[in-house]
């Protein structure tokens, strides 16, 4: 079976052009990791790459993970498939002791506690949330490339801390790592590009093992992570990108869409390839996402890739307050859960976590057990440890029982019971951490044996390739990104929420417009919106997002409206 045999006419395009600049500007659920892997190991099959000699570089650990698991199903083993801190790192790692006779400084493991410590001896007393803020603001710095002196001149505070203690902070800060001979995590990409510039016999190196780069979220690359890729190519040719400059929602971190925007004028023989078929969602949240995203630098026009008979048009309901909002949030969530979808379908998505207790607790009042993402990772949390644990040892000891008597046998001595705890605790936590568990031995293929379990169970935690658990995810939007769920709920439609109150000027409310998009695009089947008039003491009006999209009473529009009382009823029908 080729490569490109499950692609689409775009899609294929896109994979089939080996050679040269290509610039792939994909649209939320127009597969765009499929046309990455296919693309690469269509090289591979054709030997137009080597392997060894390709790298695929995205932005997080689970995202390189998922790349490569993928990739190796694809029989494309041996691909490089990275962020770009592991990538700069590894090759930090490597060239540093011949070029220093010394080993690679080591990486600040808590660059909070390392501000503090220069803050006590500046006198300074910054509360941990300001010095977080701190650190964040460093962060930026760097990846813009900006010197702490450039960075004075630009005179910005943060929090109490005034634009001359923060310049003192920072070089408080700098002058800890070099006594401790350490580097943040910032400083591998600038150690990097500094090694790349000024060493020719590594910038040589490196061009030889490396001839093909991909791009994944290009749309997310600060200036610092755009010289690194440039000092990686060299003079050579052989760059795909893939983004989608309506899904750039880290430009407070850094990112900047002018680099995929740019890309034609940069490369004027790219070949650009647009993929606007969209295989997750039904037309109306589509059409949704496109009115929100008309008219912005670089957006895309998504089409269903096949019309449903029947399709819900989006709903939004405004609530008196967010205690009832979350309780009217709560109520759609078991009505849908009554009528036979899974939990693991249903999410409910927010701006910011402050509002997750609200909703949290609400769900639990009804029985609904939820997992929260950005919390403790699957393979971090204590009893998935354990349990691997066990059954590795398990794995040697002489049995007489079957594959999957023995897993249930080992999560029971841990813990599983038949029926769960009730909802809202750890304790349910670590219940469906180890049912999970459970399933994955019960969808495993034959012949499967303990020791073969558990080495795939070492494997998925490598690749962070974490099981689905049977619970409502809860999620901030900027964490949503990249996932998606048929039936979603995003809580908080209101001015000063979405957008938050901070973005005040034109690029923060674009950003937060991006953020919104993202959360309607995650939705499949169903899209929810909601809003709360009051927030504590102060009244909100609706969100201006709501007002481009379009709402009418009488449903013509692209929302429709609903009362708090019909918005849980509704779905019970």
């Amino acid at each position: 079976m080729s490569a490109l045999d499950a692609l689409d006419e775009r899609q294929r395009q896109a994979a089939t052009v080996l050679r040269g600049p290509v610039a792939v500007l994909a649209g939320a659920g127009t597969g765009k990791t499929r046309v990455i892997t296919h693309r690469i190991a269509h090289g591979v099959d054709t030997g137009a790459y080597s392997p060894s000699r390709v790298m695929a570089v995205t932005f997080t650990s689970k995202a390189a993970g998922e790349l490569r698991g993928r990739l190796r199903a694809l029989g494309a083993v041996g691909v490089a498939a990275r962020t770009f801190h592991a990538a700069a790192l590894a090759q930090l790692n490597f060239f540093w002791p011949t070029l220093t006779g010394s080993p690679a400084p080591k990486i600040v493991d808590n660059k909070v506690r390392v501000l503090g410590q220069a803050a006590d001896a500046l006198r300074l007393r910054p509360d941990r949330a300001t010095l977080r803020d701190v650190a964040s603001e460093i962060e930026w710095r760097k990846v813009s490339m900006i010197g702490i002196d450039q960075h004075a001149a630009l005179g910005r505070k943060v929090g109490g801390v005034t634009p001359e203690q923060l310049i003192d902070l920072q070089h408080g800060y700098e002058a800890l790592k070099d006594e401790r001979r350490q580097l943040d995590f910032e400083d591998v990409l600038l150690a990097c590009a500094g090694m790349l510039e000024a060493e020719s016999r590594v910038a040589a190196s490196v061009h030889e093992q490396y001839r093909h780069f991909t791009v994944d979220e290009y749309q997310d690359v600060s200036p610092l992570q755009n010289r690194l890729l440039e000092l990686w190519l060299g003079d050579r040719r052989d760059l795909c990108v893939v983004g989608d400059a309506s899904q750039t929602i880290y430009s407070f971190a850094g990112a900047d869409q002018r680099y995929l925007l740019d890309f034609e004028r940069r490369f004027p023989d790219a070949t650009v390839v647009r993929l606007e078929t969209n295989y997750r969602s039904q037309a109306p949240i589509l059409a949704a996402a496109n009115a929100l995203m008309r008219g912005r630098p670089g957006a895309l026009e998504l089409v269903p890739a096949r019309e449903a008979l029947t399709a819900e048009s989006p709903t939004v309901t405004a609530y008196d307050s967010e205690t009832e909002e979350a309780a009217g949030i709560a109520a759609g969530v078991a009505a849908r859960i009554a009528s036979g979808i899974p939990a693991s379908d249903i999410a409910v998505l927010y701006r910011a976590h402050a509002q997750s207790a609200a909703i949290q607790q609400a769900l639990a009042t009804e029985g609904i057990p939820t997992t929260v993402l950005g919390g403790t990772r699957f393979f971090d949390m204590p009893e998935v440890r354990q349990a691997v644990l066990a059954l590795r040892g398990a794995a040697v000891a002489p049995t007489e029982r079957d594959f999957l008597s023995n897993v249930q046998k080992v999560l029971r001595e841990l813990g599983l019971t038949d029926e769960p705890p009730e909802a809202g605790g750890a304790q349910r936590d670590g219940w469906e951490a180890r049912r999970a568990l459970l399933r994955l031995a019960e969808e495993a293929s034959p012949g499967t044996t303990l020791r073969t379990f558990s080495d795939a169970l070492m494997a998925r935690a490598k690749d962070q390739h974490e099981p689905m658990l049977h619970t409502v995810t809860l999620s901030t939007l900027h964490a949503a990104k990249g996932l998606e769920w048929p039936h979603v709920h995003v809580a908080g439609w209101a001015e000063g929420a979405l957008p938050i109150s901070y973005a005040t000027d034109f690029e923060a409310i674009d950003e937060e417009r991006r953020l919104a998009y993202v959360g309607v695009t995650r939705a499949g089947r169903s899209l929810t919106l909601s809003w709360s008039r009051a927030a504590g003491r102060g009244q909100r009006s609706a969100s201006r997002f709501l007002a481009e999209i379009g709402t009418t009473a009488l449903g013509t529009g692209i929302l429709r409206e609903t009362s708090p009382s019909s918005a849980a009823g509704s779905r019970r029908r």
